[in-house]
């Protein structure tokens, strides 16, 4: 069956998990108490802050809640944990210093020409990271490559469901409209390749930055998005 949609993650996928982990992070761990100080009265950080307080305590959050839980997605920053509020909170930080180009989001070289190819041939795009939709469409609409959301067709991230999981591949398959065969799933997680192999999804390893294959992997891996495209002859599938 051809393939009639890439889906993508983003950390050592489209963009190095060093900008991520280096610049990123960073960011949202040095800018986090003031964010929260300045807008928790705010309507929508107030109800995701409720989420994640109703989520650890069970109750209502208190006036003097915000401290604690500043402290709370700090940690959960420096240990990457894969929390929806967190994910939601930075990317409000992102957003400013994104927009008043502080910085620049990270892609490796041949992404851009490779998605534009792959448009060109018919071919729908999509993202899927444990990073917030927002934060994932700055990190491509302020990208070192310029504007690559033109590309794009959607986003998904935790609230579809965890990337892990197979019924979050089902889902997104279901959403597009398209047989899971028809969808080809690219990262550099191999759990989250199993579930999406489980799901019927095709999938590709990609094994950035040295990284090496995984002990005991025997399905299709490549180095960049032009061997993705040569090991799956996406822009030869109409011809």
């Amino acid at each position: 069956m051809a393939i009639q949609a890439v889906l993508c993650d983003i950390e050592g996928t489209t963009s190095s998990i060093a900008f991520v982990h280096r610049v990123l992070f960073p960011l949202s761990l040095e800018r986090m108490d003031g964010f929260l100080a300045e807008h928790a009265s705010d309507p929508e950080v107030k109800s995701q802050l409720e989420v994640l307080w109703q989520k650890l305590h069970g109750t209502a959050l208190p006036q003097d809640g915000i401290a604690e839980l500043a402290a709370i997605l700090k940690d959960y920053v420096r240990k990457d944990v894969k929390d929806t509020t967190l994910k939601w909170v930075q990317g409000k930080i992102w957003k400013k210093a994104f927009e008043d180009g502080s910085i620049r989001g990270h892609v490796y070289p041949d992404v851009p020409p490779a998605w534009r190819r792959w448009c060109e041939h018919g071919i729908r795009i999509f993202i899927y990271s444990s990073g917030s939709v927002e934060a994932q469409k700055l990190l491509f609409r302020y990208s070192e490559a310029g504007d690559l959301t033109p590309l794009l067709s959607g986003y998904f991230d935790t609230t579809t469901g965890p990337k892990k999981e197979k019924d979050s591949y089902t889902k997104i398959a279901h959403v597009l409209g398209m047989e899971p065969a028809e969808i080809l799933f690219l990262s550099d997680s191999h759990e989250e390749l199993i579930a999406a192999s489980a799901a019927g999804l095709a999938t590709c390893l990609l094994l950035r930055d040295g990284a090496a294959l995984p002990s005991g992997y025997s399905a299709i891996f490549a180095q960049d998005f032009n061997e993705v495209e040569e090991k799956f002859l996406l822009c030869k599938k109409q011809f």
